[in-house]
């Protein structure tokens, strides 16, 4: 006689079966360091209106290694030394072992044709990863979109569109005045009308 199998002994079996397989294994991601996350954040900060180029505000002492590891190469630091008088911030950034380069904008005054031509000149002797700062980012912008219109031919509203990337905001009034400015003295004639223009920033 066959016995009889009651299903209580199936269930019993089942659970037996159940217990004996084994789980799949567990793929626990890798924990990240975090040196390496502090490092990416550093930037994070910042803009980055082109490949290689990144524009912000003031930097510490602390923030040099991270900006190092993350690749940075280069510093052009748009303050005058008066803006910090705790740090020095050329020796600082020498010591950290990247390059440094100061171009003082103290104030909208500033905003002339020497100091746009010298900002040209500096992003055009970069040849690495280049953070460039002011305090905020918006002395930054204004260089920017001054560049883009006298030296690269860009409309007002694509200069502005350009100084805003790189951290135009509260001098974007002082841009559009030198803008305006430099297109009444190209249609000024004859010469007397000049002073139509306004003074010089």
């Amino acid at each position: 006689m066959t016995p009889r199998t009651t299903p209580g002994f199936l269930a019993a079996a089942l659970v037996l079966l159940a217990g004996c397989t084994t789980a799949p294994a567990t793929t626990v991601a890798p924990s990240r360091d975090p040196g390496t996350a502090a490092q990416a954040r550093v930037l994070d900060r910042f803009a980055t209106p082109v490949p290689g180029i990144h524009t912000g505000g003031r930097i510490t002492v602390e923030d040099l290694p991270a900006l190092r590891a993350a690749g940075i190469t280069r510093v052009i630091d748009l303050t005058p030394d008066a803006e910090t008088p705790g740090l020095d911030e050329a020796a600082a950034v020498r010591a950290a072992g990247l390059s440094y380069d100061n171009l003082p904008i103290a104030s909208a005054a500033d905003l002339n044709h020497e100091s746009v031509a010298a900002f040209d000149q500096l992003l055009r002797a970069a040849d690495g990863s280049t953070l460039v700062h002011c305090a905020s980012g918006n002395r930054v912008g204004a260089l920017a979109a001054l560049r883009a219109a006298w030296l690269q031919g860009a409309g007002e509203e694509v200069a502005i569109a350009e100084g805003r990337r790189w951290g135009l905001r509260s001098l974007e009034g002082e841009v559009r005045k030198r803008l305006a400015r430099e297109r009444c003295l190209a249609s000024a004639l004859p010469s007397s009308a000049i002073e139509q223009c306004g003074p010089d920033g």
